[in-house]
């Protein structure tokens, strides 16, 4: 049973005991039921809002969710190619100390600037670093002619 249907059913009773309107006692029990009537068509009213609220809020999520799948697409496609990247390299600015993240193309340009102060910073690939002397035939891989 609905509130509203509570309500009514009280309202009927109380026409049906036949209830002295001249009584204080009378009086105050029709007023609660019409104060009882009231609040029940005002939560109706509010559960109706609320409904139409609720509907229009899964609509938008639609909505959005369709704008975020053509914003950025499917995640997992995204993961997939971030395997074949290539390696990124770290590298401290030394004027700054921010840690800057660069491709391979970028370091072989031999000199770049910070993003985040502008101070130029440039590479140099002219020795060997595995720690062979360049002169040893160390077998290490570097490419360098010992």
């Amino acid at each position: 049973m609905s509130m509203g249907e509570s309500v009514s059913y009280l309202k009927g009773l109380a026409e049906g005991l036949n209830i002295d309107k001249s009584t204080s006692e009378g009086k105050l029990l029709l007023a609660i039921v019409d104060v009882l009537d009231d609040m029940a068509a005002e939560i109706a009213e509010i559960e109706e809002a609320a409904d139409e609220q609720a509907e229009l809020l899964d609509i938008i999520d639609e909505d959005l969710g369709s704008l975020e799948e053509d914003f950025y697409g499917d995640e997992d496609e995204d993961d997939d190619e971030d395997c074949c990247d290539g390696d990124l390299y770290e590298v401290t600015c030394p004027n700054c100390g921010d840690e800057i993240y660069l491709d391979e193309d970028m370091l072989l340009e031999g000199n770049t600037n910070c993003p985040n102060c502008g101070e130029k910073l440039e590479f140099d690939f002219d020795g060997c670093d595995c720690g062979c002397e360049d002169d040893e035939d160390c077998g290490c891989g570097c490419g360098c002619e010992h």
